[in-house]
């Protein structure tokens, strides 16, 4: 038997791939299905199942593509929601046969409706490990607000309460040697405090997971799932509904979107209001030369989380400027999270642009040193664009918070004809920041290079830092 974690950094998501004996199952996959094809094949099995832990909302799975692909049966439990594509839909303790493995699908409502966790057993009949999805994670469970956008008679109370019964009644009560492993890890949107790792045993989650405490009562337990639960990205219920209806094969919008442009025809695809030009460089790059209304959102971060923050409409016509060979890179991962609208990239990216002699823009960036000197000597705003908990945490004395995921909530609070330093962590996000209020005409913004990491190690600014309460004896 073979259990593999395929850790996806960027959504902060694990996939995973079971074999036993010519049969394989994969558990949750990514959009783009034929890494796991190939797994299979250089392995010399057959994919016979591909189990889903729910409907995802943060990314598209790639399910419906690869059951055609490999005629494998496409698993999900209990749900009367209607799928556009043919899926065997389970009870509760079901078991599949895997080779000489069985995997026993039990329903653990709570982060959705449909909510499922798998239980590995090994060829002894011992269990071995679950594969939790987003019902639990390491040192944290899934957020119960997220269905509600299906199911409008559905409030995250109700799920709360679900997920306390699924935890107490189907997870607690298996044996602690068995490994976990979620479907994320810290990073995603799906939970409020996962940790680092990406696997665990159940007995030691026990001991220092919150959710898993039987000490808690219904009541204390729902409060603390629901309490500071931010809002999801906009993307989110669109995914939602991709993974329940179905989807355009993943080969058919990469070949789309990798459709190779001359600046004569990227400019008439620019000339569409409705065409969105994004620049994946690196952050350092593209504040020395961009083309014009750009937006920055680098391969080398959190890409695909922050596409789907920020792009509102999932239907987005989108242009590409990438580095050489990484063409097909950022299409994937746009599709990942449900934007299958790419129609091309610029031919030689943006040196090509620059010698034909076409209009660039550029962004100010200085070193948190220089940013310190005109912080003091044009007495400048600093907007904060981190956030909301890592502000808290610490910050410069005086800087104002804009977290990016809600910059257009706070535009009125920057003035555009006067000078802003903008930072956030360590310099993606606040390049990101910048170039969206460059194209919306804020041209006085400034950017501090290495962020909030690169001011810390200077020393020289005032730094407020939270303290935790303490009880005095």
């Amino acid at each position: 038997m073979k259990v593999e974690q395929i850790y996806t950094g960027c959504l902060a998501q694990g996939a995973y791939y079971i074999e036993s004996n010519g049969e394989a199952a994969i558990i949750d996959p990514l959009r783009e299905v034929q890494p796991y094809i190939d797994m299979a094949s250089k392995r010399g099995a057959k994919i016979k199942y591909i189990f889903e832990t729910h409907f995802h909302a943060d990314f598209v799975s790639g399910h419906k593509d690869l059951a055609e692909k490999t005629d494998a049966t496409i698993v999900y439990g209990p749900t009367t929601m209607k799928l556009g594509f043919d899926a065997h839909v389970a009870e509760d303790n079901e078991i599949f046969k895997l080779g000489n493995v069985e995997i026993k699908l039990i329903h653990t409502p709570g982060h959705t409706l449909e909510s499922s966790c798998y239980l590995l057993y090994n060829e002894e009949s011992q269990e071995e490990s679950i594969f939790t999805g987003d019902t639990l994670f390491i040192g944290d469970v899934g957020r119960p607000d997220l269905a509600q956008k299906i199911a409008t008679d559905l409030t995250q109370e109700k799920l709360a309460s679900m997920m306390f019964d699924s935890l107490r009644n189907k997870i607690i009560p298996l044996p602690d040697h068995i490994t976990v492993y979620p479907a994320h890890g810290a990073g995603s949107a799906c939970g409020k405090n996962m940790s680092n790792k990406t696997s665990d045993s159940l007995g030691n989650q026990k001991k220092t997971n919150y959710a898993l405490n039987t000490k808690l009562t219904r009541e204390e337990f729902i409060k603390g799932l629901t309490t500071g639960l931010t809002p999801p990205p906009g993307y989110f219920p669109e995914n939602v509904l991709m993974n329940i209806q179905g989807y355009n094969p993943i080969d058919e919008v990469i070949s789309n979107g990798t459709r190779k442009l001359s600046i004569t025809e990227f400019e008439a695809a620019m000339v569409d209001t409705n065409t969105l030009i994004i620049d994946t460089r690196n952050e350092k790059d593209f504040v020395k030369g961009f083309i014009p209304g750009s937006l920055f959102i680098g391969l080398d971060g959190s890409f695909a989380v922050w596409a789907g923050t920020l792009i509102k409409d999932i239907n987005q016509k989108i242009l590409l400027i990438a580095d050489k060979g990484r063409e097909e890179e950022a299409v994937t991962r746009l599709a990942r999270v449900g934007y299958d609208n790419t129609i091309g990239y610029l031919d030689g990216g943006i040196e090509s642009w620059k010698e034909a002699n076409k209009s660039i823009d550029t962004i100010k960036s200085v070193s948190p040193e220089q940013a310190f000197e005109l912080m003091n000597k044009e007495n400048l705003t600093v907007l904060d664009v981190r956030k909301v908990n890592e502000h808290t945490s610490e910050h410069i004395l005086g800087a104002k918070n804009i977290p990016l995921d809600y910059f257009d909530k706070h535009l009125t609070e920057i003035k555009p004809d006067e000078n802003h330093l903008v930072h956030c962590a360590g310099g993606y996000r606040s390049v990101i920041f910048t170039s969206i209020l460059k194209a919306k005409g804020y041209n006085n913004l400034i950017n501090i290079e290495k962020g909030f990491k690169g001011i810390q190690e200077t020393g020289l600014y005032n730094i407020s830092a939270y303290v935790c309460p303490t009880t005095l004896a």
